[in-house]
């Protein structure tokens, strides 16, 4: 995938003056065996960090590597203060884990302490105002903290890619929609630009690229990508030059920032004028790893890019739509998935065509089936259409409140393979307590109806991606289980 950072790990071994610094070191070493077997490489910081000398000579050596991402790790009880300057001090993110114990015949020489050391690190971190990734339960033998470490490595790209991220908007929201409506304050609290535009700017550089000699060459490749589900080719040197209009207007503008996504105006003006609807350019982009949202929906593009860099795939954005016809559900769901699901633990997500071709089972080019009921036919094409790939799916969102709070939620299900007989990219999701999760968390917290879609379960390292980037834990919502209730959910059944 494009638009993605590059995660260097470094390590550094912490270690207490009253215990054996040979501990931490081995500790160490059996980490990065570990890791380097399963993962790949990580630098390994040589100097072992007991003092405040050591800490500044340890982050010369992580940042002369290279490394913009760092473990904290505790071979055993570890210097409280100097840890966490190590914290304080590297300018990317950093996790803190410690060593178990390795066997019971070496606890009186060998024993590291480090379960205790890492209760002072955490209250250190608290004290000094600092965040820090600390796993789920951070204390492991050198494969567990390995797999930590991977996970963390996720979580850094999440972070470092979001403090060198512009949002690239046109336009503002259609008139009677302000359900994408969000105050972009946040954005600024968690490191992200934004460059706000008019339609007409985009229009203006659309025009610009009239006759691009590049144009034929991305028609050519629109139509090897579309086979024989190229169903307008009319349209494809229009979408073409929207295309190139919009690559090159993400490297005329990034300025100093390393990735960008977009927030797309689609309607109602832009068929009209620019005699297209941008969907399939849309889900090009995507494909790439440039989520474009549709309908000026800043956070969702922000959403779809985290899930991007969860999934480290290609992602898309879709209307939680509609509901299952009862005969569809009992002909072709009840009792026939491992998961018992409900009628209302199912619904349709829908888009008129934004999700790339690699994530529909099927997939044609046509013309927007909504717009050309009030819309001239010809002016509403370039929607790929599709029903979407069956299998495992999460279901997320990071929103910015009204007042300009931050509130997210995540839920994990599966896309049915049963056919929806319907237009647009579309799929039918299933969710366990959807029905519950959709009054008590979409409707209750006033969420908007656009929802991020990863194709896999993403929800753990997304859950910790939310933890991490800022959101309070009581503002992230997941589809809870019977017995477990919503606090606005009625106990009375």
């Amino acid at each position: 995938m494009e638009n993605m950072p590059i995660v260097k790990l470094g390590i550094v071994a912490v270690s207490r003056d009253c215990f054996p610094m040979s501990l931490s070191i081995s500790r160490r070493q059996a980490v990065v065996a570990e890791y380097r077997k399963t993962y790949g490489e990580i630098y390994e910081c040589e100097t072992t960090v007991e003092n405040e000398v050591d800490m500044r000579k340890a982050l010369t050596e992580v940042k002369l590597a290279g490394c913009n991402a760092l473990v904290v790790f505790l071979g055993n009880f570890g210097p409280e203060s100097s840890e966490i300057l190590l914290v304080k001090e590297f300018p990317g993110p950093s996790m803190v884990a410690a060593a178990a114990e390795e066997a019971g015949d070496r606890l009186c020489d060998d024993r590291g302490d480090a379960y205790c050391g890492m209760l002072n690190a955490s209250y250190n971190l608290k004290l000094r105002n600092l965040k820090a990734y600390i796993p789920e339960y951070p204390v492991g033998t050198a494969s567990e903290v390995a797999d930590m470490i991977n996970d963390f490595k996720t979580i850094a790209r999440a972070s470092i890619a979001l403090n060198d991220l512009k949002i690239i908007s046109f336009g503002p929201r259609p008139q009677d929609f302000l359900a994408c409506n969000a105050p972009i304050k946040q954005l600024y609290n968690l490191g992200i630009e934004i460059q706000e535009n008019s339609e007409l700017d985009l229009f203006e550089a659309y025009n610009k690229h009239a006759g691009d000699d590049r144009i034929p060459g991305v028609v050519d490749d629109m139509a090897k990508e579309l086979g024989d589900g190229n169903k307008k080719p009319e349209v494809l040197s229009k979408l073409a030059q929207y295309e190139l209009t919009l690559l090159d207007w993400i490297e005329e503008n990034k300025g100093s920032r390393g990735h960008v996504v977009i927030a797309g105006k689609c309607w109602p003006a832009f068929q009209t004028q620019f005699g297209f609807v941008p969907c399939y350019v849309n889900s090009r982009l995507a494909a790439r790893g440039i989520p474009v949202s549709c309908e000026v929906d800043i956070y969702g593009a922000l959403s779809e890019y985290i899930g991007q860099l969860v999934s480290d795939d290609a992602v898309t954005l879709l209307d939680i739509n509609n509901s299952v016809p009862r005969d569809m559900y009992e002909s072709e769901i009840k009792g026939k998935f491992a998961y018992d699901y409900d009628i209302k633990d199912t619904f349709m997500g829908f888009h008129c065509g934004n999700t790339c071709s690699t994530k529909l089972a099927f997939h044609e080019m046509k013309n927007q089936k909504i717009m050309a009921r009030t819309l001239p036919e010809e002016v509403t094409n370039g929607t790929l259409e599709g029903d979407l790939i069956p299998g495992h799916a999460t279901v997320y969102r990071l929103q910015s409140t009204s007042d300009a709070g931050l509130r997210a939620y995540v839920a994990e299900g599966e896309i049915l393979p049963v056919r929806t007989r319907s237009f647009g990219g579309i799929g039918i999701f299933a969710i366990p307590e959807m029905g519950r999760f959709y009054r008590h968390v979409l409707i209750e917290k006033n969420y908007p109806h656009h929802a991020a879609i990863t194709f896999h379960h993403n929800g753990r390292l997304l859950y910790e991606v939310f933890k991490f980037i800022g959101v309070e834990l009581d503002e992230i919502d997941y589809n809870r289980p019977k017995g477990v209730l919503y606090p606005s959910e009625n106990p009375f059944k």
